[in-house]
């Protein structure tokens, strides 16, 4: 699987976590993507990525603030959390080789692997994976229906 022919991967184990209780991780499009908690103010969460190729990465607030703790060629305690949430959904070679990590993707193991072969900070617009997330949790509102979603009626 390649991330060319495939725009949204599905987590490696379904349904073993709670989107409300950790953070909303996806690999999508293209970037390794989410939205995690702030730790400190309940009502700020962080919209972050991870662009596979480059793997340049960014984070701001959910109202497109840049993190305080994002700098040059090390990623902040959020990006952190994004991406060890995805290998702890997605597991470590599949993070691995969406991002397309250099060299033999066996020599990635854990987290700190990953980190080491990073790109750089950047700035990008993070409404669309913030929308996606909102979009996420008003399925997770929806009553218990065997109906199809309205999103899902294409399966």
């Amino acid at each position: 699987m390649t991330q060319s022919s495939l725009r949204s991967a599905t987590a490696a184990r379904p349904g073993a976590r709670d989107v409300k209780k950790v953070p909303f991780v996806e690999l999508y499009d293209g970037r390794l993507q989410g939205v995690v908690s702030s730790g400190s103010d309940i009502q700020r969460v962080y919209v972050s990525f991870f662009e596979a190729g480059t793997r340049d990465f960014s984070c701001s607030t959910n109202n497109n603030r840049p993190c305080g703790g994002l700098g040059g060629s090390y990623p902040c305690n959020h990006l952190r959390e994004l991406l060890d949430e995805a290998i702890e959904q997605y597991g470590i070679a599949r993070v691995a080789a969406f991002l397309g990590m250099p060299g033999d993707l066996g020599q990635y193991q854990q987290l700190h692997d990953i980190l080491r072969a990073l790109g750089t900070s950047t700035r990008a617009d993070s409404g669309t994976i913030f929308s996606r997330f909102l979009g996420d949790l008003a399925l997770l509102e929806l009553p218990a229906d065997s109906a199809p979603l309205h999103t899902a009626a294409w399966f």
